[in-house]
């Protein structure tokens, strides 16, 4: 479904060219959950961005079902973590959700029909006619999510999209995506930095290297397809991948340094 080969990214800043992406391949399966983490400035949003169509990248291809990525790519949905500048304050929740459906000309039966289904899968069928100030942090990034999905795009890309909500509501939007992933069957990659976080969501975690980056490994994460947050975090095998990420995370740092 997606594949990314020999992805570089270069920038010009003030006389001096900054190498932010080396040299990335991978590739993530139709309906596969992918998490992506790495350390601190190794170009994990650069990366997402370029998969996006947002960025070119410098050298290497992109290719989304089959079509390389000069731009936006059609069947592609895009959560970031700033939810709050992602939303429009004057819209009600419903209306947010319904913008990008009406800006591809749908009609607005199935316009209603897909947002209410989308508010539904997120929990926030009685907040429709809520504006996104109204709500908690967590409950906007629901909406951002809603939007999303009600676009029914085959890879959604999500962007540490939980960096910025407390620890119990990050907790609860973990399941809420794994649970939309599961009845969608939507192709995902997760970039995050929370380690825990990639191990219990994804099926398989790419580490990054430092910048200029690249693959450092790719590790497929072998617990039960079902998670919960106190079973799988206590199961000894969750322990062990942990460990194994955290491990290759701290060893790019310090080729870093």
């Amino acid at each position: 479904m997606l594949t990314v080969k020999g992805l570089s990214k270069t920038y010009d800043a003030k006389g001096r060219r900054v190498e932010a992406i080396g040299d990335v391949s991978f590739d993530v399966a139709d309906g596969e959950f992918v998490c992506v983490v790495g350390p601190s400035g190794c170009g994990k949003t650069t990366l997402l961005r370029c998969i996006a169509g947002l960025l070119p990248p410098t050298s290497g291809e992109i290719v989304v079902e089959g079509r390389k990525v000069d731009g936006p790519p059609d069947g592609l949905a895009v959560v970031f973590q700033e939810y709050g500048r992602s939303l429009f304050p004057w819209l009600r929740v419903r209306d947010n959700v319904d913008l990008p459906l009406r800006a591809a000309g749908m009609g607005k039966a199935k316009r209603r029909e897909l947002v209410t289904e989308a508010l539904d899968a997120v929990g926030l069928a009685d907040a429709h006619a809520a504006y996104p100030w109204q709500l908690s942090g967590g409950m906007q990034q629901r909406v951002a999510i809603a939007r999303a999905i009600a676009y029914q795009p085959r890879v959604l890309l999500m962007d540490e999209p939980f960096a910025a909500v407390d620890a119990q509501t990050r907790a609860d939007l973990e399941d809420l995506i794994r649970s939309v992933w599961q009845r969608l069957g939507v192709t995902l990659l997760f970039v995050t930095h929370d380690i825990d976080e990639s191990v219990y969501l994804g099926q398989r975690v790419v580490m990054l290297s430092s910048s200029p980056t690249t693959v450092a490994e790719d590790l497929a994460i072998d617990l039960p397809a079902a998670r919960d947050q106190l079973a799988t975090r206590s199961d000894p095998r969750f322990t062990e991948l942990r460990g194994q990420v955290y491990a290759q995370i701290q060893k790019a740092k310090q080729e870093r340094t």
